[in-house]
């Protein structure tokens, strides 16, 4: 196998068990499930992972990192940190039957049990709050945010938003995305002495 065709078929293995764990969940999802759904052996997968877990945490890391590349677009942009702010608050929202989001709340559960899959899943959380800190700390020095403690806004805005995240994925009609959008708008104005129409 040559070097591009096993990068090729590494690429489609995570793809695939992505969509696996999200229909199985992470406890139940076994290598012979994500064999059989890419149409390749187990030898092959074990080929590629060695172990469950490393399948696992690898598959948890190339979803999460799908949406850590849209986050990179937009704190690379040139925009103001105002707009930055905004787009970030946007991405965060679930839409529709959210793969990533049901990945993410199915890392952070395992992770309690899963020690190679709490490591990928702390190091990924944290770039999210790492980046939303450097929107508000830019935003600071400009003057258009006031906010003593960027890095603990960022983990207290965050925190705000996993928990209404978790609600609006897991449990049905209990909170809308209008909702989501309106809480998180108004926790993000207070923290950074905005007006919450200013996120709109």
């Amino acid at each position: 196998m040559t070097r591009r065709a096993a990068a090729v078929r590494l690429d489609s293995l995570l793809r695939t068990a992505c969509h696996v764990i999200v229909e199985r969940g992470l406890a139940n999802t076994r290598t012979a499930d994500v064999a059989q759904a890419a149409g390749v052996s187990q030898a092959l997968v074990f080929y590629h992972f060695a172990t469950k877990e490393r399948l696992l945490a690898q598959a948890f890391a190339y979803a999460v990192e799908q949406d850590l590349a849209r986050l990179d677009g937009v704190i690379r942009s040139s925009a103001p940190p105002l707009t930055k702010l905004r787009r970030i608050l946007r991405l965060y929202t679930p839409a529709g039957r959210s793969i990533s989001w049901s990945i993410w709340i199915d890392g952070w559960a395992e992770s309690l049990r899963t020690p190679e899959l709490e490591k990928v899943s702390r190091r990924l959380d944290l770039r999210w709050r790492q980046d939303l800190a450097s929107v508000i700390a830019d935003g600071v020095a400009d003057g258009t945010f006031v906010c003593a403690d960027p890095a603990g806004a960022a983990w207290r805005i965050s925190a705000v938003m996993d928990g209404l995240a978790v609600q609006l994925a897991v449990h049905e009609r209990v909170i809308s995305r209008r909702q989501f959008a309106e809480w998180i708008r108004l926790i993000a104005a207070r923290e950074l002495g905005l007006d919450p129409a200013q996120l709109d």
